[in-house]
């Protein structure tokens, strides 16, 4: 049977206004397509500044493409996320897609353990359980136990890091959005990272990651687009 891609991008184009530039036109990426098989991971890399954070902002819909389309894809369906509507947009994060970006935004005064149980809550779980799975994430990536009931806004850099992973992978989503999971990390916590990721790569978790970090890049990625000047200039597998 042929397998088509879960996520297809096709001539992914985003421009940002600045008003008060003078309305000012500014490309974050142009003309990106690349598509994703199911269970694989891509990695996007390049200098800083070359719009990776872009094409991930725009899969999530954190930013609304200027031009082009996103084809998501489960079993007979399709949807193409650069004109779906806010609410079909939260539906899917919901449901298929998680995010980890590079800074974690919480709601004050609520705790680690909360933050990274949330979804399970959400999706019916026992409080009792949410705690014991997010306390179980937190762990394996060496977060102290002393902090798991302190508030993550009080954090350093990368311990936010480690509680946005946590709170991504914890409910196994269809398609996972990485931007630089490993920036902020040491590196025993980094293999801790890579591991808990190719373990989700194993469990047929669709992963596309912004990277610098070569050695993340070698040890996960089945495919690689490069870009530059926020376009793909290279693709490799």
């Amino acid at each position: 049977m042929h397998v088509q891609p879960l996520l297809d991008v096709r001539d992914l184009s985003k421009t940002f206004v600045l008003h008060g530039l003078g309305a000012k036109l500014i490309t974050g990426c142009r003309n990106i397509s690349f598509q994703v098989m199911p269970g694989t991971f891509l990695a996007i890399t390049g200098v800083s500044g070359a719009g990776k954070s872009t094409v991930l902002k725009c899969i999530y819909r954190s930013y609304l493409p200027t031009d082009g389309q996103i084809i998501y894809r489960w079993g007979e369906s399709e949807t193409d996320i650069a004109r779906l509507d806010d609410r079909g947009v939260l539906n899917l994060r919901r449901l298929d897609i998680g995010y980890v970006s590079q800074f974690l935004r919480v709601v004050p005064r609520v705790s680690a353990l909360e933050v990274v149980g949330e979804r399970l809550l959400v999706e019916g779980a026992s409080l009792g359980d949410a705690r014991r799975e997010a306390g179980s994430l937190l762990a394996r990536l060496k977060l102290p136990e002393e902090l798991w009931d302190a508030f993550p806004a009080n954090f350093s850099g990368g311990e936010k890091q480690r509680v946005n992973i946590a709170r991504a992978c914890l409910t196994k989503p269809r398609l996972l959005l990485v931007d630089e999971p490993t920036a902020s990390l040491d590196p025993g916590t980094k293999r801790d990272v890579i591991e808990l990721l190719r373990e989700l790569k194993h469990e047929k978790v669709t992963i596309v990651a912004t990277l610098h970090d070569r050695e993340v890049v070698e040890q996960l990625a089945d495919e690689e687009v490069q870009m530059s000047g926020g376009r793909v200039w290279s693709t490799a597998s």
